[in-house]
């Protein structure tokens, strides 16, 4: 073998040698490289878990302090056991302070015409919650006064004011009305208020009053107003015009800069849905409204109207009312949680006690359904009311022969059997069938009525009640209601050919 040969293969050998040491240097520095991964990765878990546990040392320090979590609905019970309230429960124990008393102990009267006041409530109300509204920024709290019963004419002016005084000390800051409310005003209140804008408008114009002599921060409570009711038939319907000079002689009314969020009371088959949709945009872009809602509108028409807020570049609705207790669940309870899901319109439910619960009545019929219930299903919504109201001037007698004794049979033990539950739990049929709605995740606002003081009061202590109905409890009550509303099985249209 010459040297030329042998010389390039002893250059092959070391070249070879060359690359296969670099090769073990990149292996080597590569499993350096995962080695150092590993341990960050290690240390860095075990930073987390440290400092886990030192949160959770925090937390059970704070726990140690306060009892219970400040999420938990259990102790707030406990917050207020050394408030003004408990001690005159102990004074009530000794016969000198009535139920009344008690509970209008943070009132002070003094001279008789002037409207009593509340003393500022120093601690929160067990329960109470504020969520946002749909998908909005709006937040309102999980309970709403419903001002229809406040209002009625067997309520006085006073009585009124101390209701809505109550809610908001309460923390309530929702107050629904409409321009339907009606109820007798005295000359006193509606002196500064054009005549045209106060006809069967009770509701707003009281309100409107008790507002402006408490002098409340507008940003502390939330005002909604429906529209498309009215007392004269050429002010009925959904037309721009009807819109905007409602909205207008609302806020004449309530003596407001704007109105918190206008609803649209049912839809109006005689109006396009595209004038509907425009005139709320308007309004909302004049600034006489921050939004906009529906109440008692179907799915299909919600969802018609979304598409045409869409289409043509306007602010969509934000809630929907309807009407939602033990014996009204199918909309809710099916349907709102698609539309929340899928187009941010969020459920403010109404008249969860319109049945009757609270009068206590277990013979008949009549008691266990609201009155929207005996509408007929079928009847205009528009112009020609006027027309069908004429054949339902006998009241519901249609509804009555449509009830069978033996459905009427079962509504009763029904409701007995909801009171035995209710006595369980050591609270009234009403509370119970408030906290069953409130139970509810979709409900994020559910509007009560009060007549009273008392009865408001009532009311609110069922928010004390949601965290006791626990699984087995709900069971209980399914079982006994058996009408837990289901979607109809799908269909295939292949098996129907």
């Amino acid at each position: 073998m010459s040297d030329y040969k042998i010389v390039a293969l002893q250059e092959h050998h070391r070249s070879q040698r060359e690359q296969w040491e670099i090769r073990q240097l990149d292996n080597d520095l590569l499993h350096q490289r995962h080695s150092e991964r590993e341990r960050e990765r290690e240390e860095k878990e075990l930073a987390e878990q440290q400092l886990l546990l030192a949160d959770e040392r925090d937390d059970f320090n704070l726990q140690s302090t306060c009892r219970a979590p400040i999420a938990s609905l259990d102790c707030m019970e406990e917050f207020s056991a050394g408030s003004a309230l408990s001690a005159l429960t102990e004074r009530s124990g000794e016969g000198g302070i009535t139920k009344e008393q008690l509970l209008l102990s943070g009132l002070t009267h003094s001279t008789p015409s002037a409207p009593l006041q509340l003393a500022k409530q120093t601690t929160a109300t067990p329960g109470l919650r504020y969520r946002n509204l749909g998908k909005s920024g709006l937040r309102v709290s999980n309970i709403g006064l419903g001002t229809w019963p406040t209002f009625s004419p067997n309520v006085t002016e006073e009585q009124a004011e101390q209701i809505i005084v109550l809610a908001v000390e309460s923390g309530i800051n929702v107050f629904d009305l409409s321009e339907a409310h009606s109820g007798k005003l005295s000359n006193i209140v509606t002196k500064n208020i054009p005549k045209y804008c106060i006809l069967g408008t009770r509701a707003e114009v009281e309100l409107g009053r008790i507002l402006a002599r408490r002098g409340w921060k507008r940003t502390c409570y939330i005002v909604t107003t429906k529209i498309y009711w009215s007392t004269r038939s050429e002010e009925r319907g959904l037309s721009r015009k009807h819109i905007i000079e409602s909205v207008k002689a609302s806020l004449v009314r309530l003596q407001l800069s704007y109105i918190d969020v206008v609803i649209v009371h049912k839809a109006d088959p005689m109006c396009p849905m595209e004038e509907v949709v425009r005139a709320m945009h308007y309004v909302i872009s004049q600034g006489w409204a921050m939004y906009w809602g529906t109440a008692r509108w179907s799915p299909v028409e919600v969802m018609e109207a979304y598409t045409n807020c869409r289409q043509f570049n306007c602010v969509t609705p934000i809630v929907e009312q309807t009407e939602y207790h033990m014996f009204c669940r199918e909309k809710t309870e099916l349907y709102m949680p698609e539309l929340y899901n899928k187009i941010g319109v969020g459920l403010m439910a109404w008249s969860p006690i319109s049945m009757g619960l609270s009068q206590g009545k277990e013979e008949g019929s009549m008691q266990l359904f609201s009155r929207s219930s005996f509408r007929n299903k079928y009847s205009s919504f528009s112009w020609t009311e006027d027309e069908t109201a004429a054949a339902n001037k006998d009241g519901y007698n249609w509804m009555k022969e449509r009830i069978q004794p033996e459905e009427t049979r079962r509504q009763s033990e029904r409701i007995r059997e909801l009171s035995a539950v209710a006595e369980k739990l050591g609270c009234t049929l009403s509370q119970l069938a408030i906290a069953w709605c409130l139970k509810n995740e979709s409900v994020q606002c559910l509007l009560l009525g009060a007549s009273t003081v008392v009865q408001l009061y009532d009311s609110i202590q069922s928010l004390q009640l949601v965290p006791k109905l626990n699984t087995n409890m709900i069971a209980e009550i399914e079982r006994i209601l058996e009408n837990k509303p289901s979607r109809p099985p799908m269909v295939s249209t292949l098996a129907l050919r």
